[in-house]
């Protein structure tokens, strides 16, 4: 029997099903971010390999990488999908996710930077996650682009967040307050996600102090906005 989607994880996905609206208003960024069916070109078994950097003056920084492994459910539709979150010690314990439609990379992200949120600041998860889908909803800058991407390139849209900028609460986790969050989405690459970032700006865009960034192995950086 495969395992459940952790209760963690599970609740998270529950938080993003539905839009802060009635059930039926979802703004674009929600649709672009979680509900554009991005596996559904691929064809099973596949994996999609990503790397992942953490830098900053908060704490020390680490090169890793994330895998996701794609394999056909009983019926041959995409996809039952089981992730590898980083490794060694740092290695985030996930569940397989049967009848995957949206790239499942957000989720894992998503859910590593709120106990992250969790550790660092002991605010609740719950707090986080709901300060982050009301972001989405209300709040978020969506933008056209081109990147670079296998030899060409490819039209990307490139969607902003601040959830903590105008929270009330903010007092109690000032030093993080100013994070921002950016998903690079693009359809022209495997799997939809071109890139994920989190950023803490420090006193130069050179020194943040923290920033984090999930990028399709073998796509280029994302330039950072001012």
């Amino acid at each position: 029997m495969r395992p459940l989607l952790s209760s963690t994880l599970a609740a998270l996905a529950l938080a993003f099903a539905g839009s802060a609206g009635a059930a039926d208003d979802f703004s674009p960024a929600e649709r672009a971010i979680f509900m554009t069916p991005q596996l559904a070109s691929l064809k099973p078994p596949t994996t999609l390999r990503y790397t992942f950097a953490k830098a900053g003056s908060l704490e020390p920084g680490f090169d890793d990488k994330v895998t996701l492994r794609l394999a056909a459910r009983p019926d041959r539709k995409c996809c039952t999908t089981s992730a590898e979150f980083l490794t060694g010690a740092r290695r985030l314990a996930l569940p397989e996710v049967d009848a995957a439609d949206a790239n499942p990379v957000t989720l894992y992200f998503l859910e590593r930077d709120i106990r992250e949120m969790n550790r660092l600041t002991k605010g609740q998860a719950a707090y986080f996650r709901k300060r982050i889908r009301m972001a989405i909803y209300q709040g978020a800058e969506v933008r056209e682009l081109t990147l670079p991407y296998a030899g060409k390139t490819v039209p990307a849209r490139q969607i902003t967040v601040s959830p903590y900028v105008d929270d009330p609460l903010r007092v109690r986790f000032e030093n993080l307050a100013t994070k921002r969050y950016v998903f690079t989405l693009s359809d022209a690459v495997p799997g939809g996600v071109y890139a994920i970032s989190t950023e803490v700006a420090g006193a130069s865009a050179d020194a943040p102090v923290l920033r984090e960034t999930l990028l399709l192995d073998g796509a280029a950086p994302v330039p950072r906005q001012p």
